[in-house]
């Protein structure tokens, strides 16, 4: 039998949490130990007999594992990351990969160094509708790219806002949601070069936003839009309508809509519109349905983690890739204080 690929976590916070569940589900990854400084770490690790280290150089030097994922506070993503490099651990790094992109830099210099794999949670990538999505868009199914527009609005509850970073800036709906689809967006569409964006407090009147609008330039001509508000009574988001996760209630809506001249294509549903004969407004359009089988892209993302550490698998979210997506997203919150529009220059 193949050995299992031998994995820690460090951070042992709610998105570490979901790591280690489907971990100690893999029949093929083993979870070696946690590091995390807090009791309520120490006291899961206690749990599931694992061994637990406050700090997570003592973990790395001690267990050597194959590989981390570190899901620790934001800030101190690309400082953990780097002792990991270090030390020959590969790394899948929590998103976003760090606060700026000038921290992303150093991590995308470190891994280019050290040949150490690097890999960005943007677990998106590993869903199979996202997949087969790619599949059509990249084989011209849609012709073209003209357009994609995005919904992601939804209502998160008072209490969420009980944490004090989540009322102030930068703890909003565009670091913490619209980053996603950022990322999906460059998955699927291609490289961002330019944003322009406006938000609003008009709703609870933080410090943070509570809802955004942006449209994207992308480098092959594709126009985007995306709205965003975690303030409303409304079905229209990826986390209700893909299924990813069993906390939200799914919706059978869409959310997502790419365009194309030869077709058009709208997730999570897969469904493709296109003329089988004339191409005009007063023609009949085609549905065409896609199914694909269900997966856990979380548990997908660690299957492919460990595909990259043995070299069987290029990775699918580069420490570049994080880049790449944290730049358009910062590029949102300046493009909205500054009413210009702000160019993403395509980091190497």
């Amino acid at each position: 039998m193949t050995q299992a690929t031998r994995l820690a976590v460090i951070g042992a916070g709610a998105i570490g949490r979901t790591h280690i569940d489907r971990l100690q589900r893999s029949p093929t990854l083993e979870l070696v130990g946690i590091a995390d400084p807090t009791p309520a770490g120490e006291a899961l690790a206690r749990s599931l007999d694992l061994p637990w280290f406050a700090d997570h150089r003592s973990l790395l030097e001690q267990l050597k594992p194959q590989g981390a994922i570190v899901a620790t506070p934001n800030a101190s993503h690309i400082p953990v990351a780097l002792d990991c490099l270090e030390r020959g651990v590969a790394a899948l790094v929590e998103k976003p990969v760090a606060d700026s992109v000038a921290e992303a830099q150093l991590l995308v210099d470190a891994q280019a160094r050290s040949g150490v794999p690097v890999l960005v949670g943007h677990h998106r990538r590993h869903n199979p509708i996202n997949r087969r999505a790619r599949d059509i868009i990249q084989g011209g199914q849609l012709g073209q790219l003209v357009t994609a527009n995005v919904m992601a609005t939804f209502l998160k509850p008072d209490a969420y806002f009980d944490v004090a970073w989540r009322r102030e800036a930068g703890g909003g709906p565009v670091l913490i949601n619209l980053i996603h689809e950022i990322d999906m967006l460059r998955f699927l569409v291609g490289e961002i070069v330019s944003v322009q964006a406006m938000d609003s407090r008009a709703v609870r009147g933080f410090e943070v936003e509570d809802s955004a609008a942006a449209v994207l330039r992308f480098a092959n001509g594709t126009i985007g839009t995306v709205v965003l508000s975690d303030a409303t009574a409304s079905p229209w988001s990826w986390d209700f309508s893909a299924g990813e996760q069993g906390q939200y209630p799914r919706q059978a809506v869409q959310s997502h809509f790419i365009a194309g001249t030869q077709g058009s294509l709208s997730l999570p549903d897969l469904a493709l519109w296109h003329y089988r004969g004339e191409r005009s407004w007063h023609a009949e359009l085609t549905r065409e349905q896609t199914m694909v089988h269900l997966a856990d892209p979380y548990q997908r993302q660690l299957e492919h983690f460990a595909g990259v550490i043995e070299g069987r698998e290029h990775s699918l979210c580069s420490a570049l890739d994080g880049l790449r997506t944290l730049q358009a997203t910062l590029a949102v919150h300046e493009a909205a204080v500054s009413g210009q529009a702000i160019a993403c220059t395509l980091a190497s």
